[in-house]
């Protein structure tokens, strides 16, 4: 099985979803996840890039998920 290097984060009140995909762009996973989760989902990830759009609250997640290793971007909302 492919190794996650990519994982895409949708942010919202209660339940985040999260896309993961392989160094070839293919998707390996899409999943949904509760707040209480969000980090201990995370923790068991190998360390990869994260992509979430930039909102409120995506600067706290932002640092949150750097603690555990991961290289995180902001992208503007479109």
């Amino acid at each position: 099985m492919s190794e996650v290097t990519t994982i895409g984060l949708d942010i919202a009140k209660n339940v985040f979803h999260a896309h993961g995909a392989d160094a070839s762009g293919r998707p390996l996973f899409s999943r949904k996840i509760s707040r209480t989760k969000l980090l201990e989902f995370f923790a068991k990830q190998p360390p990869c890039l994260v992509a979430l759009e930039a909102c409120g609250g995506a600067h706290h997640w932002a640092r949150e998920l750097a603690l555990l290793g991961h290289r995180v971007k902001l992208i503007p909302p479109a």
